[in-house]
């Protein structure tokens, strides 16, 4: 018999959690409240995915959420609601801290698990006042669909391992993503890797490459900073858009629109943390890439 695509309640009396078996991964999502502290955490096969607090949803546990909500604080003036594309759902850890720092602002989900965005607000619901819209697709069946959208930011955070699917992963998606940004819009995209971090210097040598076919300076790098130095397992932030830097001209000659200084930029995500934090702009993102070759 197929799995049933609602959320099972548990029997009567029970404290089992809430559950749901997704359509297209086939995996069981579980909502289950946070044993380490408070909140609830979302399990999917069996391996915890994200973290919720609602009654703080402007925290955010994991360091590297943590480090891309840190590029969005740098976008607009502090509450100004801004247009943000999260590809890859989880628990909506993210969208929950936009809409509570800067109330209003639209956001956009897509997921290619039809059940899990229902699941997750029905148990876990967003804050008031939370304008968000759900797509069921591909993340990159997605991207040519919003065309001509101008997104703020646009969130990349699914399969962020070495098992990420070429299709969404490489030049020609991260080119397609860098097409939906506004003039002063950010690409963030997640990647967690093994030690040699080789997967993050592909990945970095794949935005560059897409970068340059946007006419955009390059890519930085967020990361907790002994990992860097190490060269050890973990999750790291690629960074890319006009925010970072600006776009070449039309004549090749000079870089315009950059938002916030480089140097300015590096030192108020630094600040920021979590600590020990590493902000590496897009010499620095070389440099790395250098390095991890040579080890």
């Amino acid at each position: 018999m197929a799995p049933s695509s609602s959320p099972s309640a548990p029997p009567p009396g029970s404290s089992a959690p809430r559950s749901v078996h997704l359509g297209v991964s086939g995996e069981l999502a579980r909502i289950l409240p946070d044993e380490h502290g408070s909140g609830h955490v979302l399990q999917i096969g069996g391996h915890i995915q994200s973290h919720v607090d609602l009654a703080r949803p402007g925290h955010i546990r994991y360091e590297y959420l943590r480090r891309m909500a840190n590029v969005l604080d740098v976008l607009a003036p502090p509450g100004e609601p801004i247009d943000v594309l999260h590809l890859g759902a989880g628990a909506l850890t993210l969208p929950r801290y936009v809409q509570t720092t800067r109330p209003g602002s639209a956001q956009t989900v897509v997921d290619i698990d039809r059940e899990l965005v229902s699941f997750v607000t029905a148990e876990l619901p967003l804050p008031e006042g939370t304008v968000l819209t759900s797509l069921v697709a591909d993340a990159r069946d997605a991207a040519p669909c919003l065309a001509g959208r101008d997104f703020d930011a646009v969130v990349l955070d699914i399969d962020a391992g070495a098992d990420t699917a070429p299709h969404r992963a490489g030049r020609g998606f991260y080119t397609d993503l860098l097409g939906l940004l506004s003039p002063a819009g950010v690409l963030l995209v997640n990647i967690g890797d093994e030690t040699g971090l080789h997967l993050l210097a592909d990945q970095a040598r794949e935005l560059e490459a897409a970068c340059l076919d946007a006419r955009l300076t390059g890519v930085w790098t967020l990361a907790d900073a002994t990992m860097l130095e190490r060269l050890s397992y973990g999750n790291a932030v690629l960074a890319a858009g006009g925010l970072l830097g600006g776009r070449l001209s039309a004549d090749g000659r000079t870089w315009e629109g950059a938002v916030v200084e480089s140097r300015e930029l590096t030192a108020r995500l630094t600040a920021a943390g979590p600590h020990p934090a590493a902000v590496l702009d897009p010499a620095g993102t070389a440099g790395l890439v250098r390095r991890i070759g040579l080890a």
